[in-house]
């Protein structure tokens, strides 16, 4: 019988604070636990450290779980709550994603600080994003634009944008309802014309692969809809992620025992893109998310990958 307090790992940011509290919540609820069987330990990823240059700098995906990760498998924490599209597409070994919670919208917003839509700034407004996809979508929408680096906690970029650093900014709307700041946002983009990142909206997490305490644990709160769309989108963005800095969006819906996903590759410049659908059961979404991303691959050619590598 456990005794001792499950130890959550997470970073320090109000958002990722916001989502460990989720999960911990979630888990009180499922196990009739008090709070005190849980201690939510907070970690510095190198992420949060280097914030004055892009991501795909200084070495993209894994930034902001590296130092969870390690500390997972040192055994200092029993799992790690992540924003899923943090994560790595290959995990290291010894570790798994073990659960998702229930997602929330996947969708993106602008918020515009001297326009509210994005078709209405100025000719070379200027408009802020760390996202090398949202910066493509941005420039295939509204070629005119001057397209900045903006990093930070969504607090940071909010802070950055009221200062008149940028027109606007774009941030996922998930993170805004999470932090309970969706009053800022001016525009909600559909995901048909300005597609999400994998994973995106989704919180995911992550545990020993050995550890069938912890894995019993999580398993009462794994939301299966929410783990079988991000198995496919992380499948597709395994296929095409590591060896390019294409931007890359996609996002799988679930109806039943059927899986639809819509994947895109697109040039930073906004102006070359390949879109890639497919359709099948729930059991094979990983599969199927592979299965469309190889093919999308293909499609694009090695030369619109290694024009942008």
């Amino acid at each position: 019988m456990q005794t001792k307090p499950f130890r959550i790992g997470t970073r320090g940011s109000p958002l990722a604070l916001a989502q460990a509290t989720e999960a911990r919540d979630r888990l009180m609820a499922a196990h009739g636990l008090p709070e005190e069987m849980f201690e939510i330990v907070v970690l510095t990823t190198r992420g949060d450290k280097i914030t004055d240059r892009p991501l795909t700098e200084i070495g993209g995906k894994g930034l902001f779980t590296f130092e969870l990760e390690n500390q997972l498998l040192a055994g200092h924490l029993d799992f790690a709550v992540h924003s899923a599209k943090d994560m790595s597409t290959r995990l290291p070994e010894g570790l798994i994603l073990s659960a998702c919670l229930p997602r929330e919208d996947i969708r993106d917003v602008l918020i515009g600080r001297t326009a509210p839509h994005l078709d209405d700034l100025p000719k070379r407004a200027t408009v802020g994003s760390a996202s090398l996809r949202r910066q493509a979508l941005i420039r295939r929408r509204r070629p005119d634009l001057n397209v900045v680096i903006f990093r930070g906690q969504v607090e940071t970029r909010l802070r950055k944008l009221a200062e008149g650093q940028a027109d606007a900014t774009l941030l996922a709307l998930a993170g805004l309802k999470r932090l309970g700041k969706v009053e800022v946002l001016t525009e909600i983009f559909e995901p048909d014309v300005f597609p999400p990142a994998p994973a995106q909206g989704a919180i995911a997490i992550e545990s020993r692969t050995n550890d069938e305490r912890v894995l019993a644990l999580l398993a009462a709160i794994n939301d299966d809809a929410t783990y079988d769309c991000v198995s496919c989108e992380r499948a597709f963005l395994s296929a095409l992620d590591g060896s390019c800095r294409t931007p890359i969006a996609g996002y799988a819906i679930c109806e039943g025992d059927q899986i639809h996903f819509n994947g895109l590759i697109i040039t930073p410049d906004g102006q070359h893109e390949h879109t890639a659908t497919i359709d099948g059961n729930r059991r094979d979404a990983a599969a199927l998310g592979l299965l469309v991303g190889q093919d999308v691959r293909a499609r694009a050619g090695s030369g619109f990958f290694e024009a942008w590598s």
